[in-house]
């Protein structure tokens, strides 16, 4: 336990991003970085603005703590070239066999992972949501809180699956989409743009999504 660990956005999500750095007890010491000077969490240490990680590259690995997917994807493509990227698992997570997380990725609380799954670079998989077994999570999706992803499912990069949705298995659903609260996913998704309802279909305008 000899580094420390940057936090890269002070907002709600970099504030369970870093109980669940705490409780894996792996990091002498847990800051942040955010441009929003303002911003505080109790208990932590705000180094600086973003661009300023350089200062610290050496003896810390960085964390980008921003749930908007493409924000996140730019943020951590910009560090990963000169900083190490950790990978954050909470401790009450479940992660089968066989599993692979790529760097940046953040597993929350009671959330399960099944054998066979591949997950890409800066996902989220945010507290109590399920992906079953032989899934491919592309790089910097946000699979919200209470989803549940079948088997054999692929979800492309930047892909957003909201709160409570559900996909059932051996589904394709591509990149730079929105899966919007609640819906189901019950066919192939080709086209991005943002689905709604059940059985989730495409509609015309974005949803708002507050980012955290």
């Amino acid at each position: 336990m000899n580094k420390g660990l940057i936090i890269v956005g002070a907002s709600g999500h970099g504030k369970v991003v870093a109980d669940i750095a705490k409780r894996m007890d792996s990091y002498s010491q847990i800051s942040f970085l955010d441009d929003d000077q303002t911003k505080r969490i109790s208990g932590y240490e705000m180094l600086g603005a973003i661009a300023e990680y350089r200062r610290w590259k050496k003896d810390h690995d960085f964390i980008v703590a921003i749930g908007d997917c493409r924000i996140r994807s730019e943020i951590q493509r910009d560090i990963e070239q000169e900083g190490r990227i950790a990978t954050l698992i909470h401790p009450n997570a479940v992660i089968g066999e066989e599993v692979f997380l790529g760097a940046g990725t953040v597993v929350m609380a009671n959330a399960v992972i099944n054998s066979g799954s591949v997950i890409g670079k800066g996902v989220i998989v945010n507290t109590g949501s399920t992906i079953d077994h032989d899934c491919r999570i592309g790089d910097y999706v946000h699979v919200a809180p209470g989803c549940h992803i079948s088997g054999t499912v692929s979800i492309g990069e930047g892909t957003w699956v909201g709160v409570g949705s559900c996909i059932i298995n051996n589904l394709s659903i591509c990149k730079d989409c929105v899966i919007g609260a609640g819906a189901t996913v019950v066919a192939d998704i080709e086209k991005s743009g943002t689905y709604v309802g059940v059985p989730a279909k495409r509609i015309n305008h974005k949803v708002g999504i507050e980012n955290t």
